[in-house]
């Protein structure tokens, strides 16, 4: 691949915003394996599974009723014949009785066990009942196997439930508990070494001055990096100096990515990109065809004394460019690096519900709020400022990507939404 000029012509710096997702996407195919860890099943929320779970026996265990109702033989239901209620089984027990015999029916309760002889379960609601004896109703019809999940039916014992590379959320966490995993194996959390250059910056505890503002990059990345799994670390801040910015990168070499915000446009004190490359940097890219997020940078650290190589991005000081470029080129990394499938950001289709002019070379990925009104989710830009306008970002709860190569959108056309 060649790679893009650093600190050339506008031209030569920008790739498309297709262009940028698909290096990241093929960089993250390579990216190597975290090492591993045992947790209880208790603390393995938003983890990834490094080594799947099986079956410890089969799932269900035995045939089980999905109502509450009565097990029968189908042909003596449909015979339309009174039937004796010969006794009842509740979940948690097992029928010690005769197997089911013509012309009887045992009561049983959803999840319980469905008594041998019987091949389905009539609801409660479907059948009349007189004294202890009971009848379908004259307009209901029943079919065997109808409300009994077979014995082994979801997985037999020692089959896989969860393969490697499942993310444990409350629905697989609560099959891992259904099985007795207690506790699970997954990948240790990536470190994302998090810098925020910029003489105008100061720590969020500090008083700025009149023309200093406070670090939120550095909180608002480190949000971002959890909520995908990773494990954020804030460096301190790096001021305009390209020793100070060298010293923040040799310190955080240790992290797995690292995240530098600010510093990555064209200016006199623009000085990420000349740090990077005296370090030795391979440059994927650095620039894309977007607003907001047009600097970001992406690339790769060498091995060098005794230093791994190292995966950054440089991102652009704006903080609503920040997070945007965030969601769309480090999160993909990021989740490949914790052991998740290599994916792009999570898009989705929804209706405009309004008139927005284009602009032809630039994709633009715009804060916007999502509504579930209609049938297609419907999504309005959110007023805002520009690509500092925090607030606006706050209002917030999803981006509108609206592809370069467009003039315009009108009300109801259905466009890309970038969740967050």
């Amino acid at each position: 691949m060649k790679l893009a000029s650093v600190r050339g012509g506008e031209s030569e710096r920008l790739v498309s915003f297709d262009d940028a997702l698909r290096i990241v996407l093929a960089e993250a195919a390579h990216v190597g394996q975290q090492p591993t860890e045992t947790v209880s099943l208790g603390d393995s929320l938003g983890r990834m599974l490094a080594v799947s779970v099986v079956a410890d026996r089969d799932h269900p265990p035995f045939d089980r009723s999905t109502r509450d109702g009565f097990a029968v033989r189908v042909t003596d239901v449909m015979a339309q014949r009174w039937l004796s209620v010969v006794g009842q089984v509740q979940a948690g027990r097992q029928w010690e009785g005769s197997p089911l015999a013509v012309g009887q029916a045992i009561e049983v309760m959803t999840g319980a066990p469905v008594p041998p002889g019987a091949d389905a379960v009539v609801m409660l609601e479907h059948v009349e009942r007189n004294d202890s004896a009971i009848r379908l109703h004259k307009d209901r019809r029943l079919a065997a196997g109808e409300n009994i999940v077979p014995c082994g039916s979801e997985a037999h014992a020692g089959n896989e439930v969860l393969a490697a590379g499942t993310e444990m959320d409350a629905a697989t966490i609560a099959l891992a508990a259904a099985c007795g995993a207690a506790k699970v194996v997954v990948f240790v959390r990536p470190t994302v070494a998090i810098i925020a250059t910029g003489d105008e910056l100061v720590d969020i505890e500090e008083t700025p001055g009149p023309e200093q503002i406070r670090n939120s990059n550095s909180y608002g990345l480190a949000a971002l990096v959890e909520r995908a799994g990773g494990k954020a670390v804030r460096e301190p801040i790096a001021q305009d100096r390209q020793e100070v910015i060298e010293e923040r990168i040799r310190g955080a070499r240790t992290a797995n990515l690292l995240l530098l915000s600010g510093g990555v446009s064209m200016g006199e004190y623009d000085l990420v990109e000349p740090v990077l490359q005296s370090l030795g940097a391979e440059f994927f890219f650095t620039g894309v065809k977007m607003q907001p997020g047009k600097p970001a940078v992406f690339g790769r650290l060498p091995e060098r004394e005794g230093m791994h190589a190292m995966y950054f991005f440089g991102l652009p000081g704006n903080p609503v460019s920040t997070q945007v470029t965030f969601a769309c080129f480090v999160e993909p990394l990021l989740r490949a690096m914790r052991g998740a499938p290599v994916e792009g950001p999570r898009f989705i289709q929804a209706t405009l519900s309004e008139e927005i002019p284009g602009k032809p070379g630039l994709t633009r990925v715009l804060p916007a709020r999502l509504t579930s009104t209609r049938q297609r989710p419907e999504v309005k830009l959110v007023v805002w400022q520009g690509s500092g306008d925090m607030a606006a970002n706050a209002r917030a709860n999803c981006y509108a990507v609206l592809p370069e190569g467009t003039t315009g959108f009108r009300a109801d056309d259905v466009v890309t939404v970038l969740l967050r």
